[in-house]
């Protein structure tokens, strides 16, 4: 695996995190407490190695320029920028989120997963779209 390889990495760990984070929310409307637990941890140590990853790479390539003119142009930059807002506050919600679980104080956890869930789960999803948008769009090229 070389650098270059690591923004299709990204946006596959990005995507692992979202199923996970999908078959969480569905196992505890399920009261499958048990499932519901391993599909947040795996979510989470999912977006951990996303985050390492995603730092190395930008540490040794830098930024990749959106080449793209015209109305799709907007529509990238109104995902990024929403995408990079969010995704600075998934880390600490994510982590108050499982601590509060780890330590057996639900309805604490509760409140917060309110807000942590559909955070998190947005930036996992731009995340593929703007790997799709920047690296795999236009098809072909």
């Amino acid at each position: 695996m070389t650098t270059a390889d690591l923004p299709a990495v990204n946006a596959a760990l990005n995507a692992i995190a979202a199923v996970f984070l999908c078959a969480g929310l569905v196992f505890i409307r399920r009261k499958q407490v048990q499932r519901h637990r391993f599909c947040m941890v795996a979510a989470f140590a999912v977006s951990v190695i996303f985050l390492l990853s995603y730092v190395t790479y930008h540490a040794l390539h830098g930024s990749t320029r959106f080449q793209h003119a015209g109305p799709v142009r907007s529509v990238y930059f109104s995902i990024l920028i929403t995408h990079i807002v969010l995704a600075a506050s998934v880390p600490p919600l994510a982590i108050i989120t499982l601590r509060r679980a780890l330590r057996g104080d639900f309805p604490a956890h509760r409140r917060i997963a309110r807000w942590t869930w559909p955070i998190w789960m947005y930036v996992s999803v731009t995340g593929v779209v703007v790997y799709l948008m920047l690296y795999q769009w236009p098809p072909g090229q």
